[in-house]
């Protein structure tokens, strides 16, 4: 793995948090290979869901476990990527309501003769 796959995300998510480029990408690293280790693979919506969800969560321990002086908390950013996904599915669930919905009706109209 090499730094050209890290999401251009990264630098942000660091600053955000208070940790250092290097350390975000480190974390990265383990976040991906977690990933590819529980999924199976190294491509895919799965893959790339989980590795992100994985980094997140592993950010915000890595800034819960270090002592800061700075009395304003880390974002958690980890609600934020599971309210996307949420939202996503939600869309396409409605998508293949109305789908089902259409073809329900469409085949209620014109009802197919059954073979004898």
């Amino acid at each position: 793995m090499n730094s050209m796959n890290a999401p251009k995300i990264l630098p942000w998510i660091a600053r955000k948090a208070g940790i250092s480029d290097e350390l975000a990408l480190k974390l990265w690293r383990r976040a991906v290979s977690e990933a590819e280790y529980l999924t199976g693979k190294t491509e895919g919506s799965d893959y790339w869901g989980f590795a992100i969800d994985r980094f997140l969560a592993i950010v915000e321990d890595e800034v819960g476990s270090t002592q800061t002086f700075d009395l304003t908390p880390a974002p958690q950013l980890s609600w934020m990527w599971r309210h996307q996904t949420r939202m996503s599915m939600m869309s396409l669930l409605a998508t293949q309501n109305a789908y089902r919905l259409w073809q329900n009706t469409l085949e209620g109209m014109y009802p197919q003769k059954k073979a004898a």
